[in-house]
């Protein structure tokens, strides 16, 4: 394991600001871990809150830290770009704990009894330490063997290498500034604008298109616009009422395709693995890279100590059945590399998702009890959250060559601090807003507040309610997501692998363009396809325009670069830069609406 004063942490020459610590000193470190969990990750994750009770969903800390945290960092010169992620790792792991405050939201409009703030807190910990070691395990896979993009992640990598390196700085500052300004404005834009709103602009979503490009893009809007022309005959056998939006069904088919997908590619990975231990395929060398060391077993060991305290803490602390517990904890390594999948390709971490499922699979088995329902399911919630942020952070170390043992202990400390507000964020906001203790779930459209949708507690209370009486047809739907992944992925790799069909791709325009066509619509990734079925049909359009923008930019002849020119790493392009600016603006935006938002409401209340 690499030590806090390891060759890998040590201060470089070039720093700056004498009066900063030197880097790789516990002065150094507190310093970082103070502003991470501190400061910047409770204003994550007040935005954070803001965003889950008044609109259902959140966008990560991750951008919002990374951009905040390179203005302290910026005075250890070029190398201030690892100081800023493990700044941006800890602040994130607050962050998103935060958001977890409408799990209490539930408990209230269901009319349950609330265990002690304590319980509450131990809880949540015990799962998020879970989230995080089952999220370094999979890292190997999902980021190194997969190589997802993680679009959030691939704008922090290039924020904090623009803000910290001044040749960086004066190459890509006019267009990582355009995006920033471009997301603040669109992000105030579609929260106080009518016409914005319809639209469901979203700047984030636009830059994450122009991170992945079309042939991630312009699948999601496949999906979409296929859910929207199949709502008659949803309605038809009973899988939709008129008036619902095709989501409401589509997420469960796009969810079934990402997982008959991996089942594909996690047996190819595993066939390699037994082939490499059976000695019929040579072992590849070991990396020498030391930032990319970690002690495996030391993360099966803290996964399988945390996962027995999940377990331990839900039975004997809060009184939930072990069964149930113990499905939650099987289900989490599942789900951590769906969820991962997804969020790698199309910067959607679908949790809620996973929420839902899970009481749909545990409804499956005869669970009628909602509390268990909610306990249980709050496993998946957090564990998959953090596992997300876990394989985010390690896609940004990955650009930068950080340390992961380090921020794996710099998220570790995020998730002790977030832990604890997300149960005090819940209260405040609770206390500040009296609306939101308000079942929505039996409101008339009407009656409906207009600022404080909380769609997350809506679909948690919906499904757990729904365990007496339960809907087959939902898994019927998750099978059918499944077939159609797996069918279209192995068509695709027996496809891409064919001798013929690479050199016919290979051959000029016509095969470039035929492949790009079957890569889009034809035969699109399942992957990419399901960030279509998880959202309404707007956003992943803005998705799709971002990748074509994108990919319509780079196909461009490009200068070739003069004598003297700084070497500009491949992967910040003009593209990726306006589309990291745009996802960070759009968390700026958040965060500015959050805090003017619950000011607001305790300024008129006092």
């Amino acid at each position: 394991m690499t030590t806090l004063s390891s060759p890998a942490a040590s201060t470089p020459d070039g720093q700056r600001w004498a009066w900063l610590p030197r880097q790789g000193t516990w002065k150094y470190h507190l310093l970082l871990l103070s502003l991470g969990v501190f400061v910047l990750g409770p204003l994550g994750g007040v935005t954070a809150s803001y965003m889950n009770f008044s609109l259902g969903f959140f966008v990560g800390g991750q951008v919002l830290a990374g951009l905040l945290g390179s203005v302290v960092t910026l005075g250890y010169g070029a190398e201030g770009k690892h100081g800023a992620n493990f700044i941006q790792t800890s602040a994130a792991s607050v962050a998103g704990l935060s958001a977890m405050g409408v799990l209490i939201q539930a408990m209230v409009w269901m009319g349950m009894p609330q265990p002690p703030v304590w319980q509450l807190m131990l809880y949540m910990l015990c799962i998020g330490m879970l989230g995080a070691g089952v999220g370094m395990l999979y890292t190997p896979i999902l980021v190194d063997k997969l190589q997802l993009p993680y679009p959030s992640g691939f704008a922090v990598a290039n924020i904090l290498r623009a803000l910290t390196d001044p040749v960086l700085l004066r190459r890509s500052v006019a267009k990582l500034g355009s995006g920033i300004g471009a997301g603040l404005l669109g992000g105030i834009a579609a929260a106080k604008l009518p016409f914005m709103a319809a639209i469901e602009l979203s700047t984030s979503t636009l830059g994450a298109g122009l991170l992945v490009g079309a042939r991630i893009g312009i699948p999601a809007l496949v999906a979409g616009l296929t859910g929207w022309a199949l709502i008659p005959y949803f309605i038809s056998i009973g899988w939709l009422h008129e008036g619902d939006p095709a989501r409401k069904i589509m997420f469960l088919i796009a969810l079934g395709t990402i997982m008959g997908a991996a089942i594909i590619d996690l047996s190819l990975i595993f066939w390699q693995a037994w082939q490499r231990l059976t000695g019929r395929t040579p072992a590849p060398a070991q990396s020498q890279e030391a930032w990319k060391r970690v002690d495996t077993r030391r993360v099966f060991s803290w996964v399988a100590f945390w996962a027995v305290a999940v377990v331990c803490t839900g039975h004997f602390v809060l009184g939930q059945p072990v069964g149930y517990l113990v499905f939650a904890v099987l289900l989490v390594f599942l789900f951590a590399m769906v969820n991962g999948i997804s969020q790698g390709i199309s910067d959607s971490n679908p949790i809620s998702s996973a929420f839902v499922v899970s009481v749909v699979m545990m409804a499956a088995l005869g669970l009628k009890d909602p509390t268990i329902g909610l306990m249980a399911g709050t496993v998946l919630l957090v564990s998959v959250s953090v596992a997300g942020d876990m394989q985010q952070d390690r896609s940004t170390g990955a650009r930068l060559g950080t340390s992961r043992t380090l921020q794996f202990r710099y998220q570790v400390a995020g998730i002790v601090v977030g832990a604890i507000v997300a149960v005090g964020f819940a209260k405040l906001f609770m206390a500040a807003y009296p609306v939101l203790l308000l079942d929505q779930t039996v409101m008339k459209a009407g009656e409906q507040p207009a600022e404080w949708s909380a769609a997350m507690t809506y679909k948690f209370v919906g499904v757990l309610r729904s365990l007496t009486d339960d809907k087959p047809y939902q898994r019927t739907a998750i099978w059918v997501g499944v077939g159609i992944g797996f069918a279209v992925e192995l068509a695709r790799k027996l496809l891409k692998r064919n001798a013929g069909y690479q050199r016919f791709v290979a051959s000029g325009k016509g095969g470039f363009a035929t492949d790009f066509v079957l890569d889009s619509v034809l035969l699109p990734s399942p992957y990419a396809w399901s960030f279509g079925g998880f959202v309404n049909l707007n956003t992943s359009a803005w998705f799709a325009i971002g990748g074509v923008i994108s990919s319509a930019v780079n196909s461009l002849p490009k200068a070739k670069p003069q004598p003297g020119d700084a070497v500009v790493p491949e992967d910040m392009s003009n593209t990726s830069l306006i589309g990291g600016g745009l996802i960070a603006g759009d968390a700026l935006a958040a965060l500015g609406l959050g805090i003017v938002g619950l000011l607001g409401t305790v300024l008129a209340g006092g």
